[in-house]
């Protein structure tokens, strides 16, 4: 471990070229349980079309990095015209471990925030930031006193995801899925890989119902050269695309299941069942030994059905938000 000096009270900067190395060094030793890589780093925040480097506080002593928080806020509309004036979003912030207790954290934080006031921001949620979210909260089992710093500072939890994982060694679909296939499949449904002209509806599909933060995941992962193998849309009998489900959406990840969406009036119909088994068997096919995702209401509908196929709940993490009056 890097033996910080301690004797003088670290500053606090924009980010600078010549940072990111050692933001991500400090990172890794601050969040064991969420590391992060160099390439991740510049995709994720450096490439990102809204990154603003004053926004990226870096507090320094000598010549190490003790800690980060990161605000951003919309430059770049996710659709349409809306910049989404009043939100902003904290993605991440550390502390080194050998800079903890003295108040850093707070200090990096309030910065943050301050940034992102002066921005007219009223609304700051961590770090549910789409498309580019590090996680989607805060996992306080793996760090209390984040949490604890949190609450302080008037952030409170929204709601809380699930992120789940499901073995593939062995994997088979159900024969009750099976029988399920046939009977949409006899209906006149159709399950199959998706042609380039399908996109123009499944983008549409993802968009419209889902958030155009799902729409915008999926275009950036094909356009970086995701096979569009990984993807099964489904169409009814009148050729209406009404579901789909995927994989490696997200880091070219094989193993990382979705996202998966079904029109509403479509639920209850098995077809939501169906495409995550199609998927499933896609993913055991290339070798896969697991599936895994990291956002899904443990509660919902999905959450139940993901259960049910036999993923278990491996994290839970707090979606929350600030508001300006709580300051």
């Amino acid at each position: 471990m890097t033996d910080l000096t301690t004797t003088t009270r670290a500053a606090i900067r924009d980010f600078r070229a010549g940072d990111g190395p050692r933001v991500v060094e400090a990172w890794r030793r601050s969040v064991p349980a969420d590391p992060i890589s160099l390439d991740r780093f510049r995709t994720l925040v450096l490439l990102d079309p809204n990154f603003d480097p004053a926004g990226l506080r870096v507090a320094v002593d000598g010549d190490h990095v003790a800690g980060a928080a990161y605000a951003v806020r919309r430059l770049t509309p996710m659709a349409g015209t809306d910049l989404e004036p009043e939100q902003g979003w904290i993605p991440f912030f550390f502390v080194a471990p050998e800079a903890r207790g003295r108040g850093l954290g707070r200090r990096l934080l309030t910065e943050a925030l301050d940034w992102l006031h002066g921005h007219g921001r009223t609304r700051v949620d961590f770090s549910s930031y789409t498309p580019n979210y590090v996680l989607p909260g805060l996992d306080a089992d793996a760090y209390p006193e984040a949490a604890g710093l949190l609450e302080s500072l008037g952030f409170r939890t929204l709601y809380e995801a699930a992120a789940m994982d499901r073995g593939l060694v062995g994997y088979r679909r159900p024969d009750e899925v099976t029988r399920r296939l046939e009977h949409l499949t006899g209906r006149g449904y159709r399950f199959a890989t998706p042609a380039d002209d399908d996109l123009v509806d499944l983008l549409a599909l993802a968009g419209r119902h889902f958030g155009p933060d799902w729409a915008c995941t999926i275009r950036a992962c094909l356009a970086a050269g995701t096979p569009l193998d990984r993807i099964v849309a489904a169409r009814d009998p009148d050729g209406r695309m009404v579901g789909w489900a995927m994989h490696g959406a997200f880091d070219a990840v094989d193993e990382r299941f979705g996202p998966i969406g079904v029109l509403e009036e479509m639920r209850g119909t098995g077809l939501g069942e169906v495409l995550l088994h199609l998927v499933l068997e896609r993913m055991r096919a290339l070798r896969a030994h697991s599936a895994w995702f990291l956002w899904t209401g443990a509660r919902s509908p999905a959450g139940h059905l993901y259960r049910k196929t036999g993923f278990t709940t491996t994290r839970v993490f707090r979606v929350m938000r600030r508001e300006a009056a709580a300051r």
